[in-house]
């Protein structure tokens, strides 16, 4: 009996993590519908907009799917996920109705404002996920049910084939609106199987007697503390699947199909790697995990901090050593009386613009030179300029090598994504919704906030590769903080053991001088 009762468990458990799934992804590939949409309207003048006008309807489902994460996430605590869920899909299609009669900015503006409601699935998923899987096999299922952001690429490879199709390429423009009502019948579908097909199962909340105390989680540091951490890992993400084509296009000059392809080189496989990073904070723990994550990311993202440049430079010049008159004067020596200086001169080392198009250089090259500013018969004093120096440096910042370490950065990502979603139902079993919807709303501004930051660094600099120094810069803040807060929770453990692992370094520490 036991047994049968352990089985059919398990068999629900299994078919609510596969509805999670299917259904986040689907709700995920709605939310991302806007980077598509709108720049096959404005590329076919359906609307006139301005850049501004453009980001925001972009940017807009991002932002109001990520603030309406922590009341949806409370409602899931309290009424279950597949009422929640049932109810996000169905009031998500209305507004994705509405976009399709859009006829200017602030039309498309609300109804953006209304599907965004689709990205709160991911608050409502965690937790409904949770409460079917015991703690030592959530990390694995709530990977699984994190391959859902894979709904991104899906409609960035999709929806141009079939905005392409509805439209007969551009022929029948106004076909455009039966788009959106694809994606609401999806929506809707997607709501009408999961209602029915998924089981009823909430977390224990009869102890919470009031809204506050739902709150009361926020209050701890911790929470906060895994909110920057999936800002980085998620709102990161996010950021840099919509940034990377731009950057492809400006840094590298590529054709804009290519950039896209290159770009779904770090984002697809960052959707589906999710599960992995699920398995491994099970097998090893989340901690550890998260250590690897944002030591690599650190580690890359200093890498792609060196931007690519051709630079020339002022370098290591020729002075007189002696005042009187010059002589003579090559590219390779110049003569003042007796006194010979000769002169760098492998200028023709330099590289040709073939071999910049062409060769793979990995790190940068240098070529330096010195060239004459006296001339034969000028009456010079000592210490006086008799030959500039030049120094060329050229850093390829190889394409290739360059997508290697976004795709380091992009796996890692969708890694730590499992990782931070690991720790919560461990700290706080019961109230899986709460916390996992604030964290949402963290990781959900990061994807908002992070390209306009990428923005004014850019507009300030100049220089594509500011991002890498903001994700950088991040990354080692993290990690400070979750290896601080790791010492701390040892040495309230196990003070005695701490204090002799100080004492240990302190001793191998005064040993090295006498080992010299």
């Amino acid at each position: 009996m036991v047994e049968n009762g352990a089985m059919k468990d398990t068999g629900k458990a299994l078919t609510v993590l596969a509805l999670n799934t299917v259904a986040f992804t689907v709700c995920f590939a709605c939310w991302m519908l806007n980077g598509v949409l709108v720049t096959f309207l404005v590329e076919h003048q359906v609307f006139r907009l301005t850049e501004s006008q453009i980001g925001w309807l972009i940017g807009i489902p991002v932002l109001s799917g990520s603030i309406i994460r922590l009341p949806v996430g409370i409602l899931t605590d309290k009424y279950g996920g597949r009422l929640v869920y049932t109810a996000v899909m169905l009031v998500s299609a209305i507004p994705m109705v509405l976009l399709s009669m859009a006829d200017g900015f602030w039309s498309f503006f609300f109804a953006s404002l209304g599907f965004g409601l689709a990205g709160t699935s991911f608050a409502v998923g965690i937790a409904y996920t949770s409460v079917w899987f015991p703690k030592e096999r959530q990390g694995t299922a709530l990977g699984v049910f994190g391959m859902g952001n894979a709904g991104a690429a899906l409609t960035t490879l999709g929806a141009p084939t079939l905005l392409a199709w509805l439209t007969n390429h551009g022929e029948d423009i106004e076909a455009w609106r039966t788009m959106p009502r694809v994606y609401a019948a999806a929506l809707v579908v997607m709501a009408v199987v999961f209602f029915l097909l998924s089981h009823s199962r909430k977390v224990d909340d009869s102890h919470i007697t009031s809204f506050s105390q739902r709150l009361r989680p926020l209050r701890h540091v911790r929470v906060w503390r895994f909110g920057l951490y999936y800002f980085l890992v998620f709102g990161g993400f996010v950021a840099l699947a919509q940034w990377l084509v731009p950057y492809y296009v400006n840094a590298y000059l590529m054709p804009l199909a290519m950039a896209g392809l290159m770009a779904s080189i770090f984002s697809l496989p960052s959707g589906v790697i999710r599960a992995l990073g699920g398995w491994m904070s099970d097998r090893w723990g989340a901690r550890r995990v998260m250590y690897w994550v944002l030591g690599s990311c650190l580690i890359c993202c200093t890498l792609l901090i060196v931007p690519r440049m051709d630079i020339e430079s002022p370098g290591r010049g020729v002075m007189a050593k002696r005042g009187g008159v010059v002589t003579s004067v090559s590219p390779t020596e110049i003569a003042i009386g007796n006194t010979r200086y000769p002169l760098i001169a492998d200028k023709e080392e330099a590289l040709t613009p073939e071999q910049k198009m062409h060769q793979v250089l990995v790190w940068p090259t240098v070529s330096s030179w010195q060239e004459p500013v006296v001339h034969e018969g000028d009456q010079v004093a000592k210490k006086q300029l008799l030959a500039r120096g030049v120094t060329h440096i050229y850093f390829q910042a190889n394409v290739w090598i360059f997508t290697a370490l976004v795709f380091i950065v992009g796996i890692m990502m969708g890694i730590g994504k499992a990782a931070v979603y690991k720790h919560i139902p461990e700290y706080f079993p019961k109230e899986v919704g709460v916390v996992g919807g604030i964290v949402g709303v963290l990781g959900g501004l990061g994807g908002f906030v992070c390209p306009i930051i990428f923005g004014y660094l850019l507009e300030w600099t100049g220089i594509w590769t500011t991002c890498w120094v903001f994700f950088a810069i991040l990354s080692g803040i993290c990690l400070w903080w979750m290896h601080r807060v790791v010492q701390r929770m040892l040495r309230e453990a196990a003070p005695e053991l701490m204090s002799k692992i100080e004492e240990i370094e302190h001793a191998m520490e005064r040993q090295k001088p006498r080992e010299r």
